[in-house]
């Protein structure tokens, strides 16, 4: 061994599999529907086929969610189209839009860019540890200079999300 310290797995959305899953049985099942239907009503053809095999894709492009992993320094969402990372211990900005279907964007020093939503944050602590982790060394260092507010709100937000958790598992409230 050369000494080094191994690097520690990525954190990712925990809940990721389980969405993804859903967004491939909602596929599917409007695929099988539609074929039915069109069987039914014998209009079923090849080019309807097609038709409803790519209708099938948009749904599911549509519905499948942006996978999120962080790691020391970093934080990653992947598309099927694109990825998008920041460094988080450089941060520059961190700005919410939005108050219903929220989505927070951070900007580092590099310039790199990242939208995320919130949600992914609460529900996934270690997520939200590894970028709270890289936030506290932008502070610290001097980069982070718009957005503080955002992150406090959302501080709160997870560990009230985390208290209310902790309180239905131990049976107390």
């Amino acid at each position: 061994m050369d000494g080094s310290r191994p690097r520690p797995a990525p954190t990712g959305d925990r809940h990721w599999h389980d969405s993804a899953r859903f967004a491939a049985g909602c596929a599917a099942t409007f695929f099988g529907l539609t074929l039915l239907v069109d069987w039914d009503g014998h209009t079923l053809t090849p080019p309807r086929t097609l038709l409803w095999l790519v209708m099938t894709s948009v749904l599911f492009t549509i519905l499948l969610p942006q996978r999120v992993t962080a790691g020391p320094g970093w934080l990653a969402v992947r598309g099927l189209v694109r990825r998008q990372a920041v460094r988080t211990d450089e941060l520059v900005t961190v700005r919410q839009y939005g108050d219903v279907s929220a989505h927070l964007t951070l900007r580092d020093a590099d310039g790199r860019r990242l939208d995320l939503d919130p949600r992914v944050l609460l529900s996934n602590p270690l997520l939200w540890h590894e970028l709270d982790t890289g936030v506290r060394r932008s502070r610290a260092g001097g980069t982070l200079l718009e957005g503080i507010d955002v992150l406090e709100r959302l501080r709160h937000e997870i560990d009230d999300a985390t208290a209310e958790a902790v309180l239905n598992a131990s049976g107390i409230s």
